[in-house]
């Protein structure tokens, strides 16, 4: 059983093996959570689009945890904060061609520039550490993104 577990925690941190990619694999990650999001039956705002958010993150301190060694506390095979980052990213937006861009767009700028106080959460410990600066990254993003929607759309 502890087999399966653990072989359960690398599929799902290292995001299917994406978390492999030689270059670029957080951006691989992303594109590949919004791709899925995309062509998923949820809504931006239904209960099972909050719900993999929500377990997406908790499953993910789990799993990218477990892909931690002593010399490498946030290993770039942990990938698994990319997908759910971005589709906090998505909450509440549109589900169009756009607006699934300009929230890759943004999360990635995000993640890769990780203003204050994004940065300060990468300093937690373990997997909380890896996943809590990319769902914050993804609620800021969301954040702007769906203000942006709702002064140019809803106004």
């Amino acid at each position: 059983m502890a087999q399966i577990m653990s072989r359960a925690a690398w599929v799902l941190g290292s995001g299917a093996g994406i978390g492999l990619f030689p270059v670029a694999p957080a951006t691989w990650a992303s594109l590949a959570a919004v791709i899925v999001y995309g062509f998923s039956p949820m809504e931006e705002d239904s209960v099972g689009f909050f719900l993999l958010c929500g377990l997406g993150f908790l499953a993910g301190i789990w799993a990218c945890q477990s892909l931690i060694t002593d010399d490498d506390h946030d290993p770039k095979r942990a990938v698994w904060d990319e997908f759910s980052g971005m589709w906090i990213t998505c909450l509440f937006l549109p589900k169009t061609f756009v607006w699934l861009a300009a929230a890759f767009v943004v999360f990635r700028v995000l993640d890769i520039w990780k203003p204050w106080p994004i940065r300060k959460l990468e300093a937690l410990p373990g997997g909380l550490g890896i996943m809590a600066d990319d769902a914050l990254a993804g609620v800021v993003g969301a954040f702007g993104l769906n203000v942006i929607y709702r002064v140019l759309f809803l106004a």
